[in-house]
C-alpha cells in the first residue's frame, strides 16, 4: 500500500474528486483520500507516477508521502492562515470605516470622499482588491476546480465574492457616468449598491473558519504527535568498551545500550544486567510502573524512573513496538470507515448543485421583479451559506480522535472499518487460554500425605520436575524457587511417556503422574480420590507424588483466569453483546472457567483448526461476531470473524491475522473498545446529522424561500459566517470524545 500527499484540496468534492480520479486507473484495488490529514492510501499494481499524473490531471498536487513527525504540514497551515487573517482584518476594518461607517452611522471621513462618490467606491475597491489578492488561494483553487469541472468549496466562495466584486465595479461605473453627465445626486444614490465590504468580508469569515478548523484539526492528531515525541533522538551505546551517544537510526540489533534513571528507552531489546523500575503508560495507558529485571523485555518509548539497565537491542527502526504502534495508529487514522460513503456520495454532486440553485435564485427573485442587488444577495447568501467541507469531515475527524483515544489507553485499531464495526457486535467469542486465562499454569493447592510435611512433599516434587520440559513441571518449579526450597540429588531419572516421571531420590524411588501411573507402586485411599476428583471438577489437574511404599500427596496445577475477565465479561453482557468461550479442553475444566469468568456459552474440546469453522457457525446464529485470541491456532478465526481481536502480548501471528490489538494484555480492553467504538459511531452520525441539516436549512434561508411569508432573509456575510463556523463545529465535537475517560466509562 503506498501513501501519497494530496495538495489543493478544500473540501468533501475534492476528496471526492481526487479518489475518482485515481479509481479510474487500471490496477487499483482499492484508494482511500482522506480530506483530515490531506492524504491518499493506494493498494493495487499501478505504479506511483501514474496515480501521481491522475491527480494532478484531476486538478490537485500529489506525492509519494514521507515518514510523519511531529511538526506535521497542519502548524504550517495554521501558520499561515494566521498571516492571512491578521491581514484581511487589517484592510477590512479600514473598508468597514468607508463603507459602512460612513454610509450607515455618518462617520468622519476626509473631503475627498464626502461629496464624491466615485471616489469613495474607487477607495472600496482598492481595498477589496487588497484583500482579495491576500486571499487568492481561493480564487486559484475555485476557478482551477470549475476549469477542471470539479468545481469545490473554494468555488463557491470565489464565485460568491467575485460576484459581489464585479456587481460593485459595474455600479462604480454607472456613478462615474452619472457624475460626468452632473447628476450628483443619482450618483449618490448608487452607493448603497456598493457589495465591496461583502466580497471582502465574505473571504476574511471563510478565512476565520478555515484557520479555527485547522487549529482543531490540529487537536485531533495530538495522540499521534505524542507517540511521535516518544522515541528518543539518541541513544547510549557501549562501543569498545566506552559509553557513545549516537543517532538512534544508527543503533543495530545486538547493540548493547544503557538506559539510565529519567532516560527513554531507545529501542526494543533485553536486559542483560540491572533492575529497573519502567513506567509504560505511555504505550500501555498503565500508570503503575512495571519492575524489570534481567532478560526482561523493554520497549521503545518508555521510561525508566528508576534504577540503571544494560539491554540489547532485539528490534530497531521501524521495526520497534512504537514505531508498529505509530503506523498502525496514522493507518487507522487515513483509512475511511464505511459510513463515510454516505457522505462521498452526497459530496460528489453537492457543489455543482449548490451553484445551479444559486443561479436559480437569481433568475427567480428577478423574474419576480425584484432589484438586481437582491437578487444578487440571495444568490450570494447560497453560494457562501453551503458548506460541503463539514460533510468531508464529519467521518474522518471523528475516527482521528476516536484512534488516539484508544491508542492512549492501549488499544490498536488498524484501520477505521474495525473502529465503526467492534461497536456492532452481536457476539464475540473468546479463546481461554492466554486470553481468558494468563496462559500460564500455577500450583493452585498442594495436599500432603499423613506423615508428610508441606515443605517436604514440594522439596521431592522440585527435585523430579525440574529435569521436565513439560509446562505443569513448570509450574511446580516456579512455585519452590518463590518458596526457596532447594532440591535434592536425582538418580537414574526417567520419563515414562503419557504416564509420568520417575527418579530415585535419597535411596527411594520417586514417582509422579496421573493416577493410574501411581497405582502400580502404592494405594490411594479414597478420601485422596474425592480430593482429586473436586480438584478436577473446579479445572485444577492433580499430580500424584509417591515413593515404593506410600503415597506422599497431591499437587493442584491450574491455569487460572485472569482477575479482570470477569469483570469485563460482565461489561461486555451489560452491553447486550453474547459472549462465548471456545476451548480445546475437556468440557469439565471449560465449565469452570466459564463460570469464574462469568461466560454462559461453552464450546469445548475444539480441535486447533476447528475454530474457524464455529465462528461461522456463530455468524449464523448472532449475526456479527468477534474473536480475541492469541495463539497461532487463533489466527484462522481472527481473519475469519467479523473483527478479530487480538491479545498484545500473543504471537505474531496473531498480531498480524486480527482487527484490533490490545497491548495490555487484558480483556477489559475488549470492553473499553467496544464503548469507544460505539460513542465513536455516535459522534460521526452527530457531525453527518449537524453537516446534512445544517445545508438543509441554510440553503432555503439562503435562497430566501422564508421571505415572501416570513421576510426573512440572509446578509451573505453572516452566511459566510455561517459557513465558516459549520467546520469548525464539526471538528469540535469530535474533539468530544477526548473527554472519554475509558477506566470509567459505563
Amino acid at each position: 500500500m503506498d501513501k501519497y500527499n494530496i495538495k489543493g484540496m478544500s473540501c468533501a468534492a475534492c476528496q471526492a474528486r481526487v479518489e475518482k480520479a485515481v479509481r479510474k486507473l487500471d490496477g487499483i484495488d482499492e484508494v482511500s483520500v482522506n480530506l483530515l490529514t490531506n492524504s491518499m492510501t493506494v493498494s493495487g499494481t499501478v505504479d506511483s507516477e501514474t496515480v501521481i499524473k491522475a491527480v494532478k490531471d484531476a486538478g490537485y498536487g500529489a506525492a509519494l508521502a514521507k515518514e510523519k513527525n511531529e511538526n506535521d504540514e497542519t502548524d504550517e497551515e495554521t501558520k499561515v492562515l494566521k498571516k492571512r487573517l491578521l491581514s484581511s482584518i487589517v484592510f477590512l476594518l479600514i473598508l468597514m470605516y468607508f463603507s459602512m461607517g460612513h454610509m450607515m452611522f455618518h462617520f468622519k471621513v476626509p473631503k475627498l470622499f464626502m461629496d464624491n462618490p466615485a471616489a469613495l467606491g474607487i477607495l472600496q475597491m482598492i481595498l477589496a482588491t487588497i484583500i482579495m489578492i491576500i486571499n487568492k488561494k481561493f480564487f486559484i483553487s475555485g476557478f482551477k476546480g470549475l476549469i477542471h469541472k470539479a468545481p469545490n468549496m473554494d468555488t463557491l466562495v470565489a464565485l460568491g465574492s467575485s460576484a459581489s466584486y464585479v456587481y460593485s465595479v459595474a455600479n462604480l461605473i454607472l456613478i462615474i457616468i452619472k457624475m460626468n453627465n452632473g447628476n450628483l445626486t443619482a450618483a449618490k444614490s448608487l452607493t448603497h449598491e456598493f457589495y465591496f465590504e461583502s466580497a471582502a468580508m465574505i473571504l476574511t469569515l471563510i478565512t476565520v473558519g478555515k484557520m479555527l478548523e485547522s487549529i482543531s484539526k490540529g487537536r485531533t492528531t495530538t495522540a499521534l504527535k505524542g507517540l511521535m515525541k516518544l522515541a528518543p533522538k539518541t541513544a547510549l551505546v557501549i562501543k569498545d568498551n566506552k559509553e557513545i551517544s549516537i543517532p538512534i537510526e544508527e543503533v543495530k540489533i545486538n547493540d548493547v545500550f544503557i538506559v539510565k534513571a529519567g532516560d527513554n528507552i531507545p529501542v526494543d531489546g533485553i536486559i542483560i544486567e540491572g533492575f529497573a523500575s519502567i513506567d509504560e503508560s505511555a504505550l500501555t495507558g498503565e500508570s503503575i510502573p512495571v519492575d524489570k529485571d534481567v532478560n526482561m523485555e523493554v520497549c521503545s518509548g518508555t521510561t525508566n524512573t528508576s534504577g540503571y539497565i544494560k539491554c540489547r537491542a532485539t528490534k530497531v527502526g521501524k521495526d520497534t513496538t512504537l514505531s508498529q504502534i505509530i503506523q498502525m495508529v496514522s493507518d487507522a487514522s487515513a483509512s475511511k470507515a464505511p459510513i463515510a460513503k454516505i457522505a462521498d456520495k452526497v459530496s460528489a454532486i453537492f457543489v455543482p448543485c449548490v451553484i445551479l440553485i444559486a443561479f436559480a435564485t437569481f433568475i427567480i427573485w428577478t423574474l419576480l421583479g425584484y432589484s438586481t442587488g437582491f437578487s444578487l444577495s440571495r444568490a450570494i447568501s447560497v453560494l457562501v451559506i453551503s458548506c460541503p467541507c463539514a460533510l468531508g469531515l464529519a467521518t474522518p475527524v471523528a475516527i482521528m480522535v476516536g484512534n488516539g483515544v484508544a491508542a492512549r489507553n492501549g488499544i490498536l485499531f488498524k484501520n477505521a472499518t474495525s473502529l465503526e464495526l467492534l461497536g456492532q457486535m452481536n457476539a464475540i467469542a473468546f479463546d481461554k487460554t492466554g486470553t481468558v486465562t494468563h496462559g500460564t499454569p500455577v500450583v493452585t493447592d498442594i495436599l500432603p500425605s499423613d506423615g508428610v510435611t508441606k515443605e517436604e512433599l514440594i522439596k521431592y516434587a522440585y527435585s523430579i520436575e525440574k529435569y521436565s520440559e513439560h509446562p505443569l513441571a513448570k509450574a511446580i518449579c516456579s512455585f519452590a524457587k518463590a518458596e526457596n526450597i532447594t532440591s535434592l540429588d536425582i538418580d537414574n531419572f526417567k520419563t515414562e511417556v503419557g504416564n509420568g516421571l520417575s527418579a530415585v531420590i535419597e535411596n527411594k524411588n520417586i514417582y509422579t503422574g496421573k493416577a493410574d501411573y501411581i497405582l502400580a507402586h502404592c494405594n490411594i485411599d479414597e478420601n485422596t480420590k474425592d480430593s482429586a476428583h473436586a480438584l478436577s471438577a473446579e479445572g485444577k489437574t492433580p499430580l500424584y507424588f509417591s515413593t515404593d511404599e506410600k503415597l506422599l500427596g497431591i499437587i493442584a496445577v491450574a491455569d487460572t483466569i485472569k482477575d479482570d475477565s470477569p469483570k469485563a465479561i460482565s461489561t461486555l453482557k451489560n452491553l447486550s453483546v453474547n459472549c462465548i468461550m471456545i476451548t480445546g479442553d475437556n468440557e469439565a475444566t471449560a465449565k469452570n472457567i466459564a463460570t469464574k469468568s462469568n461466560i454462559d456459552n461453552v464450546i469445548a474440546e475444539v480441535l486447533p483448526d476447528g475454530k474457524e469453522s464455529h465462528i461461522v457457525d456463530l455468524q449464523h446464529k448472532y449475526g456479527k461476531v468477534a474473536m480475541v485470541g492469541d495463539g497461532i491456532n487463533d489466527a484462522p478465526a481472527l481473519t475469519r470473524a467479523d473483527i478479530g481481536i487480538a491479545i498484545g502480548a500473543g504471537t505474531d501471528v496473531a498480531i498480524d491475522a486480527a482487527d484490533i490489538v490490545l497491548i495490555k494484555n487484558s480483556l477489559n480492553d475488549v470492553a473499553k473498545a467496544t464503548i469507544l467504538s460505539r460513542k465513536t459511531l455516535k459522534n460521526i452520525k452527530e457531525n453527518l446529522f449537524w453537516a446534512f441539516i445544517y445545508n438543509v436549512i441554510g440553503i432555503p434561508l439562503a435562497a430566501g424561500v422564508y421571505y415572501p411569508l416570513f421576510k426573512l432573509k440572509l446578509n451573505p456575510m453572516f452566511g459566510a459566517a455561517a459557513m465558516s463556523l459549520s467546520s469548525f463545529c464539526v471538528v469540535m465535537n469530535a474533539l468530544r470524545l477526548n473527554l472519554i475517560d475509558l477506566k470509567k466509562a459505563k
